[in-house]
């Protein structure tokens, strides 16, 4: 059974504030966590939503409620020029580099500039041209599948079918309360797709990435920041740098509890069969020539004699010696 390696995706999406220096930073703490891959968002703000479009209720809670949408995003905008300097940031520490493109042109920049895995966000999974433009790539493709349907993630791969793709489950909500977490769908998906599968998480705390990756989660993304006060949308549903080290650090736990499946002794335990079983002992002192009943044997502790389990070989024996109370019996 091949060892178990968990993808782990360390979102910080658009917590950098529009900041390098925090988006550095992210990076660094990222690395100092363990993590796989930082991931961020790459997007021109005019390009991806009308000046009509209305905040979600998590970003009108977690920003200032007089600006749009469209005002808001533009603020946590980095530049193209921003990611080709994050990307090499990145890859420098030894991490993987993902951005996830909203818009046409970001994808042609993430293309260009060598990304090797396309992450598409839920929100873009009915979005035909995007996942064409993604398609044309032919590269791994990670999908989300928040708000989706069997059927409309079914339509999206259809599309997708040039790329290699895995799924993650994920509830669209900021934070996910955990009775909408859902996690048996991420079982489905994987029976019914036959696909690698993950899990995109947006509860606050590290138990249901824990979990998900108990129930065979390949990938884990979960969203992080430096300090959950800093104001912005996301910030609030996101793990502090401890937490996400914290989280990965479990993780791996999980992976090396999985073992080769199977039963049998492990080396850690050895030592103790003699110690935590019994063994077939005088139950008082036998003389020899006495024959072995069960007035006169019983099992007791230490596991390095006769096992129980030959009881009944053992009753109605004679003794070829004297037993004291509590001697181990010997097979002739």
């Amino acid at each position: 059974m091949e060892k178990k390696h968990t993808f782990i995706i360390a979102e910080a999406g658009v917590n950098h504030n529009g900041s390098m220096a925090i988006a550095k930073k992210l990076v660094d703490k990222a690395y100092e966590a363990g993590v796989d891959c930082v991931k961020f968002q790459t997007y021109i703000a005019e390009n991806v939503m009308s000046k009509f479009a209305p905040k979600a209720e998590y970003q009108i809670t977690n920003t200032s409620s007089n600006e749009s949408q469209l005002d808001m995003v533009k603020k946590l905008q980095l530049s193209f020029e921003d990611f080709a300097e994050l990307k090499e940031y990145t890859e420098k520490k030894g991490l993987m580099f993902l951005s996830t493109p909203f818009d046409l042109e970001s994808c042609d920049f993430l293309n260009n500039l060598g990304m090797s895995i396309f992450k598409i966000p839920s929100g873009e999974i009915t979005n035909l041209p995007y996942l064409r433009k993604i398609n044309s790539y032919k590269k791994d493709v990670i999908l989300s599948t928040g708000m989706a349907t069997l059927e409309e993630i079914q339509e999206a791969l259809k599309v997708l079918k040039d790329c290699k793709v895995k799924l993650l489950h994920c509830t669209t909500e900021y934070p996910c309360p955990y009775e909408s977490v859902n996690m048996n769908a991420m079982l489905t998906m994987k029976k019914v797709f036959n696909l690698p599968t993950g899990y995109s998480d947006h509860t606050q705390g590290i138990e249901i990435p824990i979990m998900a990756v108990s129930l065979g989660a390949e990938i884990i993304e979960k969203h992080f920041t430096l300090d959950k006060n800093m104001e912005g949308p996301d910030h609030k549903a996101s793990l502090e740098p401890d937490e996400l080290k914290q989280m990965a650090e479990s993780i791996r736990n999980v992976e090396k509890a999985f073992g080769d499946g199977k039963k049998e002794p492990q080396q850690a335990e050895l030592k103790n069969i003699a110690i935590a079983r019994k063994s077939i002992v005088a139950k008082c002192n036998i003389k020899k020539g006495e024959i072995f009943t069960e007035k006169n044997l019983t099992t007791k502790r230490p596991g390095n004699g006769i096992s129980p389990m030959k009881w009944d070989d053992i009753i109605g024996k004679i003794s070829d010696k004297n037993y004291s109370e509590d001697e181990l019996i010997c097979e002739k």
